[in-house]
């Protein structure tokens, strides 16, 4: 069996909603923090999980390699990292610190990437009228080498034939990148073209794409401004517009903290 699947725009970035039929309320948690930093000097960190509904809730932890591939999310099965206990009842108001530890040495050169899963689990009582929703909590685990080495970003703007503007973005560096809003606008006088909200991860030598939809998007050739406040400082690059038949070399962006 192959324990690898991929996962393409699912709401990974920090939580999504399982619904299943129950006559209870909908259980709740929150994590603090909301992801986890580990090195060869911090092998183990602490993630306090706290039950802010009015009944227990069991929570089970489940930990994933995290890489992407054509622009998806690809998550395996991986013994490299280990979260404890696998399984814990939180009473309503009460906190449970869990355990995230490396079980690996860090790579000497690029970070590596994983993602822990907390899960509510249904309860045992049989199936009622009613809906319940259960809590999926996704949260990053970055494990750094001993020198942090930067993201290096690198974008293009395509013109597509339904006139909005692809983005992409390609991370040639060695560590992660996350995103904030895009704006994008004339290089030229500095008029805003079009603007998307989001906090989208690109990962070491990987590569993302948005579409970003505009009142009016200028013809190919134009020089265009991409911005982005990310976690790595502000980024900003000038590109030409390009069609999309056209081919060209990527554009590095500038980060300034």
């Amino acid at each position: 069996m192959n324990n690898r699947r991929k996962i393409g725009q699912a709401p990974w970035g920090l939580a999504a909603m399982i619904a299943y039929a129950s006559a209870a309320h909908a259980g709740s948690f929150a994590v603090n923090p909301v992801r986890v930093t580990l090195s060869a000097a911090q092998a183990v960190a602490a993630v306090t999980v706290r039950n802010v509904g009015s009944e227990p809730t069991v929570v089970q932890l489940e930990t994933s390699s995290w890489t992407q591939r054509d622009g998806a999310d690809v998550l395996a099965a991986t013994t490299e990292v280990l979260a404890t206990p696998p399984i814990l009842t939180i009473q309503p108001g009460a906190s449970r610190v869990i355990r995230v530890g490396l079980r690996r040495p860090p790579d000497a050169q690029h970070e590596l990437t994983y993602r822990l899963f907390l899960r509510e689990v249904p309860p045992p009582e049989p199936i009622a009228q009613g809906l319940r929703v259960a809590l999926l909590v996704s949260m990053p685990i970055f494990v750094v080498p001993p020198r942090i080495p930067a993201p290096d970003v690198h974008w293009r703007a395509i013109r597509t034939r339904d006139g909005k503007i692809r983005v992409e973005a390609s991370n040639t560096g060695g560590s992660h990148v996350q995103l904030g809003q895009l704006d994008i606008a004339f290089a030229r006088g500095g008029e805003l073209v079009a603007t998307r909200n989001m906090a989208e991860y690109v990962l070491p030598d990987n590569h993302r794409g948005w579409l970003v939809d505009g009142k009016s998007i200028p013809p190919a050739g134009t020089l265009l401004s991409i911005s982005s406040q990310s976690d790595a400082g502000k980024l900003r690059s000038e590109v030409k517009l390009e069609d999309d038949l056209r081919e060209s070399s990527p554009t590095t962006a500038t980060a300034s903290r």
